[in-house]
């Protein structure tokens, strides 16, 4: 779906959160910041980081602890892996489960533009087995709708630290940007 049609879905599902953001009682936002909220920013749509990409699945499932931000950890399921070029540069992601009966894969990341430009603990994507494949099965790794976890915006909420395992070299030019406080 390149192109006019998935810039479209992907500027209007940007709308949709910036909505949600600023006036459901579930935001991260915290209450008292909602009313002068502007919106996210983000880096332009760019096909360049768009991927359809075969899931090398994992032979041995093996269990990873993520420690969260406020110290407690998690465990998850190691599940495959993604391999892609960016900048004619090799990169390697892995994505994990929460369970093996679930149908979405999680992978967090981290970039050189952490800290500079986007959340300093990296970002995350989500993929759902419904709607990020494609007819012939391929997974749809768009970085376009890479987000910050909620623990950027608000104390509050406690996010897993990503892996080094997916920590890349090459910057990833795309999603969501750093929040500005005031």
């Amino acid at each position: 779906m390149p192109g006019s049609e998935w810039e479209k879905i992907i500027r209007m599902e940007r709308e949709q959160k910036d909505i949600f953001f600023s006036i459901h009682p579930q935001s991260p936002i915290p209450p008292e910041e909602r009313e002068g909220f502007q919106g996210l920013k983000y880096y332009p749509t760019q096909e360049e980081y768009r991927f359809e990409l075969e899931l090398h699945k994992h032979p041995v499932k093996k269990k990873v602890r993520m420690t969260y931000t406020r110290g407690e950890e998690r465990e998850f399921i190691r599940w495959g892996e993604f391999q892609f070029k960016i900048q004619e540069e090799e990169q390697v992601l892995q994505a994990y489960k929460n369970s093996a009966e679930e149908d979405q894969l999680f992978i967090p990341f981290r970039d050189p533009t952490n800290s500079e430009e986007t959340y300093g603990a990296g970002r995350y994507l989500d993929l759902h087995a419904d709607s990020d494949r494609t007819e012939d099965r391929k997974w749809i790794l768009d970085f376009n709708k890479a987000y910050n976890p909620w623990c950027a915006y608000n104390k509050d909420y406690t996010c897993p630290f990503v892996p080094p395992e997916n920590w890349l070299k090459t910057p990833i030019y795309a999603g969501e940007k750093m929040v500005k406080k005031g």
